[in-house]
C-alpha cells in the first residue's frame, strides 16, 4: 500500500476543503481506460475543477471512508501537442509501447514524429535503443490507420476524451469524424452509442462552444430528462420538475425552457403527456409492451385435452415422486390455458417445481414444438437450464445483442422462432429491454414470466414486474406457500419475516446469525467467518460476501481489498496487474461488471484468474489476464480490464439472479441511504444454506421498516389497462 503510484485525472467536486491549511478531500475523475472516480485527500493550496492534474502518492484504507488516494505531490501539466502525440503512441492502437518509449520517440523525432514516420517509417532505426519489434509493432499500427485517424486521436488525447470513444467515432464517421465533431459535437449523443452529454461537451468547450449555444442546451435537457429517469427508476419526469432543475444548473445562462422542450418534441427526443416528458425510448418502450400484449398471441396453439394434461400430470408426479398442491395445479393449468402467465412467490415457494412441470408437459401436449427459456443474468440463465433441462440464454445474447453498437440481431424483421417463451427472474427486466424482447416475439404463442415480487427492481427504468401485476390484465399466480423445511430453511423464514417487516432473530437457530459489532470491528470480523467456514471444508466460491456500498468501513471496496490481502496475499509464484488502486493477482476471485456477448460471459458472472501474462511474453504484446468463468475462458487487455473487479465482495444489485451456499452481508448506519426492505430481501435471499449478519442491528432494522422512499413513476400499468379489454 505504500508504493507510489502516479494517477492522472480531473476533480470532480470538493467534498471538504480548509482554507487555512489547503487539506482537501475531493472526488477525482482518472483519465485512463477505467475513468474511475476515487476519492483523493492531501494538501493542495489551488484546486480548480474539470482541469487536468497529475498526482503522486498512495493509495490507503480510512477506518471510515474506505479507500482513498492520498497525494504526496502533484502538478498540473498543460496539454500541449506533445502530450497527445505521446499518449497517442503508448494507446491502445500500439500494444507494447508505454510513455517511456513514446517519449523518447518524440524527444528524438519532434512533436510531428508521426507525419515523419508515415512518410518513412525506416527513421524510426534513428531512435536510440528502439527494438525491432517496437518498430514493427508502430509500424503495424500506423498502417491500421485510416487517413485523418492521427489528427482525432491527438485531438481526443489533448483534450482528456477517453480512448474508448476513438472506436466509437471512427465506426460512426470514419475520416469525416473530425470535421463533425468540429461542426456540431453534440451530435454524437444520438448519432454515436456511448456517448453522453458530458464527454460531447467536453468535445464542444475545448472547441470554444459557448455555455448559451443553443445546440448545447438543447442536448443538455434532452440528456437531463433520460439522466432523472436512470436516477430513479422512472419512466418519465414531472414537466415543473423537469423545468426546475434545467434552470437551477443553467442558472446564469440566457435560456428559453419551453422552447428548447418543444424543439426536442417535435424532433421526438422527448414524448410529453399531460404534466409527463417522457425520454424518446421510455415511451416507446411502454407503448410497444402494451401494443403487444394487448394483441398477443398472434398465433396461436391447440387447445389442450384437460384430461389428457391430467393424466400425463399424473404420471410426473409419480416419476418425481412428489403431490403438487392446489396452487401448483391451479399454475399448470392456467399455464396450459392461457397465453400469458405470471407467476411469482418468495424463496421454497416451489416456482422451480412448477417450472420444471409447465415445460415437461409442454414437450408432452406439444411434441416437436420449440421452448425458449430466458434470464437476465449468466447464472440465472445457467441454472433455468438445470431444472428445465431445456438450454437457457441470457435476454441479451438470445435476442443476438451487440455490444459496440447496443443493438440486437434478432428484431422484429428477425424474430424468435419458438412456440414458447420462458422468463426467469424477470423483477430484473427493465422496460426498454422487455419491449425489444417482446418486438422480436411475434411468432411466440404462450409466455410465461417468473418472479418474486419483492425482491429489488429492475436497474433500468422502468417497473414492469410491478405494472404487469397491478394492471391485473392477466392471470397471476401467487406461490405462498413454504416447502423447503430443511437446508436453508432458516434463510426462507427470515425473508418471509422480512417481507412483513417484523423480524425475531430469537427463533432463528440454525442457518441464519446476527452477530452485532461496532462498524469498525466488521472488517476483521468478516474476515475470521470466511477463515472458519474454510476451515469447514467450504471454498472461497461458496462463500460470497455482499454490501449495499462501495464506500465506508463495510464497503466493497475496503473488504475487497481486505479479503484478497488474507486470502490470497503477494507471493513470488502469483503474478500481479494494477488498474487503478484495484491490483489483480493470479487466484483471485473475479466479478464481471459488463455483458460480453462474443466471449459468452455476462454482467454478474463470478471467475477466477488463472494467469496473468505480461507484455513481454505475450503475442499481442499487451499485458493479457486469462479468467476462467465455469470452463469458459475469457481474455482480458489493459483496454478491458474495466469489464471486470475483483468479487470477493460484491454489491446485492450484481448478486440479483444467483444464490451461494454462504452468504455474508454487513450492516452499518453509514449504508442508511441504500438500506431499505427490498434491498435486504434482495441480500438475504441469495443465501442457499447459510446466512451470516454483522454489524449494527438498529441499521438492519431500519433498514426493513424502509420502504420505497420513490416509488417509481412510470405509466405502464395505465396503457395496459386502457389497451386490454377486460
Amino acid at each position: 500500500m505504500d508504493e507510489l503510484v502516479q494517477l492522472t485525472g480531473k476533480p470532480v467536486y470538493l467534498v471538504y476543503r480548509n482554507e487555512q491549511t489547503f487539506y482537501t478531500v475531493m472526488k477525482f475523475k482518472l483519465l485512463d481506460d477505467t475513468e474511475k472516480v476515487i476519492t483523493v485527500t492531501g494538501m493542495m493550496p489551488s484546486v480548480e475543477t474539470d482541469v487536468v492534474y497529475q498526482l503522486t502518492g498512495h493509495y490507503t484504507e480510512h477506518p471510515r471512508y474506505g479507500m482513498q488516494f492520498a497525494i504526496a505531490s502533484y502538478s498540473r501539466p498543460l496539454p500541449d501537442e506533445q502530450e497527445g502525440v505521446i499518449r497517442y503512441l503508448s494507446g491502445i492502437q500500439f500494444p507494447g509501447i508505454g510513455k517511456r518509449t513514446a517519449q523518447k520517440i518524440v524527444n528524438y523525432l519532434g512533436d510531428d514524429c508521426l507525419v515523419k514516420i508515415k512518410e518513412d517509417s525506416s527513421i524510426l532505426h534513428s531512435v536510440p535503443d528502439l527494438s525491432e519489434n517496437h518498430i514493427r509493432i508502430i509500424e503495424d499500427g500506423l498502417k491500421q490507420e485510416d487517413d485523418g485517424m492521427e489528427e482525432l486521436v491527438q485531438f481526443l488525447n489533448v483534450h482528456g476524451i477517453g480512448m474508448r470513444n476513438l472506436i466509437r467515432l471512427n465506426r460512426a464517421y470514419g475520416t469525416e469524424a473530425l470535421v463533425k465533431l468540429k461542426e456540431n459535437p453534440y451530435r454524437v449523443i444520438d448519432e454515436c452509442d456511448g456517448f453522453g452529454f458530458k464527454t460531447a461537451d467536453k468535445i464542444a468547450m475545448n472547441l470554444g462552444f459557448q455555455q448559451d449555444d443553443e445546440r448545447r442546451l438543447y442536448a443538455y435537457l434532452v440528456s437531463l430528462c433520460m439522466d432523472l429517469c436512470m436516477a430513479n427508476g422512472d419512466s418519465w419526469v414531472e414537466d415543473a420538475a423537469l423545468e426546475t432543475r434545467f434552470e437551477k444548473n443553467t442558472a446564469g445562462i440566457d435560456c428559453d425552457y419551453e422552447q428548447l422542450k418543444n424543439e426536442a418534441l417535435m424532433n421526438r427526443r422527448l414524448v410529453q403527456e399531460a404534466n409527463r416528458i417522457y425520454p424518446v425510448t421510455q415511451y416507446d418502450a411502454e407503448d410497444t409492451i402494451s401494443t403487444f400484449l394487448a394483441r398477443f398471441p398472434m398465433e396461436e396453439l391447440d387447445p389442450v385435452d384437460d384430461g389428457i394434461l391430467q393424466d400425463y400430470l399424473h404420471r410426473l408426479e409419480d416419476d418425481l415422486a412428489i403431490t403438487y398442491d392446489e396452487v401448483q395445479v391451479e399454475a399448470i393449468n392456467s399455464f396450459f390455458h392461457n397465453p400469458f402467465l405470471i407467476v411469482t412467490g418468495g424463496p421454497g415457494t416451489g416456482k422451480t417445481t412448477v417450472v420444471r412441470a409447465m415445460v415437461s408437459l409442454f414437450r408432452l401436449m406439444y411434441p416437436g414444438t420449440t421452448v425458449y427459456c430466458a434470464a437476465p443474468t449468466g447464472r440465472a440463465a445457467k441454472r433455468l437450464a438445470e431444472l428445465t433441462d431445456t438450454p437457457a440464454y441470457t435476454i441479451h445474447s438470445l435476442l443476438k445483442w451487440d455490444l459496440e453498437t447496443n443493438t440486437f440481431g434478432v428484431t422484429k424483421e428477425e424474430p424468435l422462432q419458438a412456440d414458447l417463451l420462458i422468463i426467469d427472474e424477470f423483477s430484473m427486466v427493465d422496460s426498454w429491454l422487455f419491449s425489444n424482447l417482446l418486438n422480436a416475439s411475434e411468432h411466440i404463442k404462450k409466455i410465461c414470466i417468473i418472479g418474486d415480487e419483492d425482491q429489488l427492481p429492475s436497474v433500468g427504468p422502468g417497473s414492469v414486474l410491478r405494472d404487469l401485476i397491478d394492471s391485473a390484465c392477466f392471470p397471476l399466480i401467487r406461490l405462498n406457500h413454504i416447502y423447503r423445511q430443511k437446508e436453508g430453511s432458516d434463510v426462507i423464514q427470515l425473508a418471509h419475516e422480512i417481507r412483513e417487516g417484523n423480524v425475531d432473530f430469537s427463533t432463528l437457530k440454525h442457518d441464519v446469525r446476527f452477530f452485532e459489532c461496532p462498524r469498525t470491528d466488521i472488517k476483521d470480523n468478516v474476515l475470521s467467518i470466511v477463515r472458519n467456514a474454510l476451515d469447514k471444508g467450504y471454498v472461497l466460491n461458496d462463500i460470497q460476501v455482499l454490501s449495499p456500498m462501495y464506500n465506508g468501513a463495510a464497503g466493497i471496496d475496503v473488504l475487497n481489498n481486505a479479503l484478497q490481502q488474507c486470502f490470497n496475499p503477494p507471493s513470488r509464484t502469483k503474478k500481479e496487474y494494477r488498474s487503478g488502486y484495484q491490483i489483480f493477482r493470479e487466484g483471485d476471485k473475479i466479478l464481471q461488471l459488463k455483458n460480453q456477448p462474443d466471449d459468452d460471459v455476462y454482467n454478474g458472472d463470478i471467475g477466477y484468474l488463472e494467469e496473468i501474462e505480461d507484455a513481454s511474453e505475450s503475442e499481442t504484446h499487451e499485458t493479457t489476464l486469462a479468467v476462467n468463468f465455469d470452463g469458459i475462458i475469457v481474455y482480458y487487455t489493459p483496454e478491458t480490464v474495466i469489464n471486470i473487479t475483483l468479487a470477493y465482495c460484491i454489491s446485492v444489485h450484481k448478486s440479483q439472479g444467483s444464490e451461494y451456499p454462504i452468504v455474508i452481508l454487513p450492516f452499518t448506519s453509514q449504508q442508511t441511504i441504500m438500506l431499505q426492505r427490498k434491498l435486504i430481501y434482495t441480500g438475504i435471499t441469495r443465501a442457499r444454506q447459510s446466512l451470516i449478519l454483522l454489524g449494527e442491528i438498529t441499521a438492519f432494522q431500519k433498514g426493513i421498516e424502509t420502504l420505497e422512499r420513490h416509488p417509481r413513476n412510470t405509466t405502464l400499468k395505465k396503457r395496459l389497462q386502457d389497451r386490454i379489454s377486460h
